[in-house]
C-alpha cells in the first residue's frame, strides 16, 4: 500500500495545515514558531517567548473522535482547531507574553 491508500498522506497534511494556521496566528502576537517534523512521529510546533526563552511548548494537532484539537505536550487539550484565536490566546498566556 501507499501513503495515499492508507490516508496517511492526507492525515499528515491536514494536521500540518492546522499546526501552520496556528504558527502564522503565534507569530502574529509575537511568538516564535517552528515547525518540527521529527522521524517516525507526528509532526508539532514549536513555540518560543522571545523575551524568555526558557519559555517553550510543544503543540500538537489530534483528531479526536470530536475533530482536531490542539494539544499541550502533556496532553492536555488546548482548543479545538477550528478556533485558532482561542488557542493562540492560551498558548500566549500560558508562555506569558504580554
Amino acid at each position: 500500500m501507499t501513503p495515499d491508500d492508507t490516508g496517511t498522506a492526507a492525515l499528515s497534511k491536514t494536521r500540518l495545515e492546522y499546526l501552520e494556521e496556528l504558527g502564522d496566528e503565534l507569530v502574529k502576537r509575537g511568538l516564535r514558531v517552528r515547525l518540527t517534523l521529527p522521524r517516525g512521529q507526528s509532526p508539532c510546533l514549536h513555540v518560543l517567548n522571545p523575551d524568555a526563552s526558557a519559555l517553550t511548548e510543544n503543540i500538537l494537532a489530534e483528531q479526536g473522535a470530536d475533530g482536531w484539537w490542539y494539544w499541550w505536550s502533556w496532553a492536555e487539550r488546548i482548543a479545538p482547531a477550528a478556533d485558532v484565536t482561542s488557542a493562540a490566546d492560551r498558548i500566549a498566556q500560558v508562555l506569558a507574553l504580554h
